[in-house]
């Protein structure tokens, strides 16, 4: 996106919003990190890709290479140099902080739909429980910046203020790092109709009581339904995945780095050939139980009419024989409904699973 686009909406913002000014960052309280754990963890060994290599002379192959086992056998990895400033990372995470230390009345103005699994907007903490005790979590999702979209969800001045440098960061990561780790399986453009998707998220601190009322979020972990998702660097330990040995590490907090991991989608239009990595959100160390775990995050997915049956024009997928996923055909579109659904409808998900004797 050029600067010369980002002006313009910029001045259009001006004047749709009283005193935009009183958003600058001048005025609002910037988001710190809080520090990493001094805990001695299980920490798990994934690569880092260096992104600038992408466009170099040999340097798709070179990529392709590092990433044989991570896509197969993990579903993790690091991306680095994605094309985005320290800057301009610490400004999303300090409206992140603005947005969810907002009081719940204002917030509310802006929450999702939940009976008809639309996802953007606020999503309060407590609709579902982890255990005993009711998640912690909330979440500000943001959708594509695209015309399908255009004022279908009404935003809060803060965001409105920053909306056109938040559209130039979101469409950053789709062009610069969901795009070529997805180039090599199909054409995937950024205008066409999808349900990607950038989020701000919080998990908020828990007193030791509720820790132990949730089991401290051991579960058994899940996927996620798109292609990939992206997370930038939080220092709180408690992301962990799954090894093919069945046992559970930590991914690190690594400068200057994106977590990258492959959903279900890209999973389905591979026949399984590249691997859905599962992870969980644990209780942190009791070092950092006095910390908030704020999140930026990137959900891309296929086209809303891309049918989830594996790719017919590939011959690495030929060549391994790979098969469909599904007895009949299901489009991205349906997928995505669905399981938002239940995602999002705790009561629904009870009753589908107590009838089918999960």
């Amino acid at each position: 996106m050029s600067a010369t686009i980002a002006e313009t909406a910029r001045t259009e913002v001006l004047h749709t919003v009283e005193d935009a000014h009183q958003y600058d960052y001048d005025f609002l309280e910037p988001y710190v990190h809080p520090p990493e754990t001094k805990k001695d963890l299980p920490w798990a060994e994934l690569v880092t890709l260096d992104l600038q290599d992408y466009g170099r002379p040999g340097g798709k192959e070179r990529l392709a290479k590092q990433l044989e086992h991570a896509v197969h056998h993990v579903g993790f990895f690091y991306v680095k140099n994605f094309g985005l400033t320290d800057e301009q990372v610490q400004q999303q995470f300090t409206l992140a902080k603005t947005f969810f230390n907002l009081p719940t009345e204002e917030k509310a103005k802006y929450e999702v739909d939940y009976a008809n699994a639309d996802y953007n907007g606020w999503r309060r903490a407590g609709r579902s429980k982890i255990s005993a005790a009711p998640d912690n979590i909330e979440m500000f999702n943001i959708p594509k910046f695209t015309a399908d979209f255009e004022g279908k969800y009404p935003l809060l001045d803060l965001v409105k203020a920053h909306l056109p440098e938040i559209e130039v960061f979101a469409r950053a990561l789709h062009s610069n790092v969901v795009l070529p780790l997805l180039r090599l399986f199909a054409i995937y453009t950024y205008e066409k109709k999808s349900e990607d998707h950038f989020r701000y998220m919080i998990y908020r601190k828990r007193t030791p009581e509720e820790h132990a009322a949730s089991e401290f979020g051991q579960s058994n972990g899940h996927t996620d339904l798109g292609t990939v998702t992206l997370l930038f660097r939080q220092p709180i330990a408690g992301l962990q995945i799954l090894g093919e040995d069945e046992n559970w590490t930590y991914l690190s907090a690594q400068p200057g780095t994106i977590k990258v991991n492959l959903a279900d989608t890209i999973s389905h239009l591979t026949g399984g050939w590249l691997k859905s990595s599962v992870h969980r959100v644990v209780a942190p160390p009791e070092d950092q139980w006095q910390y908030d775990r704020t999140g930026l995050l990137y959900f891309a997915r296929a086209h809303n009419d891309t049918l989830l049956v594996p790719i017919d024009d590939s011959p690495v997928l030929k060549a391994a024989g790979v098969k469909t996923r599904f007895e009949k055909p299901v489009t991205m579109e349906q997928w995505v409904k669905a399981k938002q659904t239940l995602q999002m409808n705790p009561e629904i998900a009870a009753k589908k699973y107590a009838k089918a004797g999960d």
